[in-house]
């Protein structure tokens, strides 16, 4: 992960997508490009490299890629209660070798209190929420 500035008061949102879902989730940061300019986005290895290149103007941080620990640095910044908010595009029809680290995300949004999105529906809600 690249180092942060340390004064950014925004509040971090982190996304992820399944790779059915990778192309839905560019659509939905294209869409809400400017709602999201207000946060500092972190998002899997990926993800990241899709919505950034979609869309240049938009600051994401990438992490490594799910299933390498993309996931797992996630819920290490969920931990340290640094996530405003999660959005993860799941692709519920796809069986995925990594599910686990999928529960372990939704644990700690549980646990930690934070909007964890699972669809576009929700990411809107979540994004029309007050400090998401």
């Amino acid at each position: 992960m690249r180092s942060e500035p340390a004064a950014d008061p925004r509040p971090i949102v982190a996304l992820v997508a399944h790779d059915e879902k990778k192309a839905d989730l560019v659509e939905f940061c294209r869409t809400h490009s400017r709602e999201l300019s207000r946060f500092r986005l972190v998002a899997t290895g990926t993800t990241g490299g899709r919505i950034a290149e979609a869309l240049p103007q938009l600051e994401i941080t990438r992490l490594k890629s799910g299933p390498l620990g993309g996931d797992q640095q996630i819920g290490a910044l969920i931990a340290e209660e640094r996530v405003a908010a999660m959005i993860f595009f799941v692709d519920a029809l796809t069986p995925h070798p990594h599910d686990v680290d999928v529960k372990a995300l939704m644990r700690l949004a549980i646990l930690y209190d934070i909007p964890f999105a699972l669809n576009r529906a929700s990411a809107e809600l979540v994004l029309k929420a007050d400090g998401a």
